[in-house]
């Protein structure tokens, strides 16, 4: 057999960094419904900055597993970290499926947007500031004096869209955010999403029960399998932003689509 030898070359830089640190960093996570086990030490790693989609199979446990990582929900064991801090130290932002019930009433549009700010303590300029900043990012023709149930579900689930952003979160978490749209609205509301995290540092997790939408959206595509529930994969989505229609048939897209749909069927048991 030959041998094959190469002389010594300069070290390549970025093979002799270390690799960054994970943002999200979960270990070990368990939880049970009733006896029913859904996370049996479960751990995963996500980088800072990344837009991760999760997606699987029907209960198992996609809402969950953000809910758990946002705190929003106990787990029974095991433990998640945020660049090595405990969810309690960490600006976080969620958007709920139901921005109907999400969204308070009895409060004007841009009164819901200013309402965690409020919380949080800042004085009304430095809030104006922090929320005139964050509308210019967005072209969704609002009456932001009106209230909640006067505007459309589009408008509604943007003001929502809005105050999990305007406290400016390390991380973000959106449960199907776009479930209750219509097609059209669906588009525009995910352009208009990825148009605000390309300016931002956000780790971002997005559940979505829409595979062509999770591909769009994510820097990767987490599947999951069925319970209990582990990592099918991690996919990562090697199209450049800012995308557009045209990205959805583009030969990527279309490649990665088909591959995470591959991991899917395996794993539904299709």
């Amino acid at each position: 057999m030959a041998l094959r030898i190469e002389l010594a070359s300069e070290p390549d830089e970025r093979s002799l960094s270390p690799s960054p640190a994970p943002h999200i960093t979960i270990r070990e996570l368990k939880k049970s419904f009733e006896g029913a086990v859904v996370y049996d030490r479960f751990s995963l790693d996500l980088g800072r900055g990344k837009v991760v989609a999760v997606f699987g199979p029907n209960g198992c446990g996609k809402s969950t597993l953000i809910n758990m990582v946002s705190g929003l929900t106990p787990y029974d064991g095991g433990e998640v970290l945020f660049g090595g801090k405990t969810i309690k130290n960490t600006s976080i932002g969620y958007v709920f499926q139901n921005y109907r019930e999400a969204l308070f009433p009895w409060l004007r549009a841009i009164d819901n947007i200013h309402y965690p700010l409020r919380i949080m303590g800042l004085d009304r300029k430095a809030r104006e500031r922090r929320v005139d900043e964050l509308l210019s990012k967005f072209t969704v023709p609002i009456d932001f004096s009106r209230y909640p149930y006067e505007l459309s579900g589009g408008q509604q689930q943007t003001i929502s869209i809005m105050r999990a952003l305007v406290v400016q979160p390390e991380v973000l978490f959106m449960d199907e955010p776009f479930s209750a749209l219509d097609y059209e609205m669906t588009l525009f509301m995910r352009d208009q999403i990825q148009q605000v995290l390309m300016t931002t540092t956000t780790t971002t997790m997005i559940v979505s029960h829409d595979l062509e939408e999770a591909v769009y959206l994510a820097d990767e595509v987490l599947l999951l399998s069925r319970r209990p529930t582990k990592v099918a994969a991690l996919v990562p989505v090697p199209i450049p932003r800012p995308r557009n229609m045209d990205t959805l048939s583009s030969p990527e897209f279309v490649r990665t689509k088909a591959k995470c749909l591959d991991i899917f069927r395996r794993e539904a048991k299709l």
